[in-house]
């Protein structure tokens, strides 16, 4: 379902920086919050899945993280 929503100037340009700083589109930034806001998202239940050491569903999630950063690294660099 598609959805319009008016921002001033000032807050669409806070989520256009925000969703450039997590390099996600705007889209998925405004429904992240807005599950966040509906309860439908809760942070503190992610983190007790994460501690608890239960799988959390994405296999391979914490796999290789470094060398993932250092590739995304030097990409920067060459750029």
């Amino acid at each position: 379902m598609a959805l319009s929503v008016r921002l001033d100037p000032a807050l669409e340009a806070r989520v256009e920086e925000e969703s450039k700083r997590l390099g996600i589109s705007k889209s998925d930034l405004v429904k992240d919050a807005l599950e966040l806001r509906l309860g439908l998202k809760n942070p503190y239940d992610l983190l007790r899945q994460v501690r608890s050491g239960k799988p959390t569903g994405r296999t391979g999630a914490s796999e290789r993280t470094g060398s993932g950063l250092k590739a995304r690294l030097r990409a920067k660099r060459s750029d």
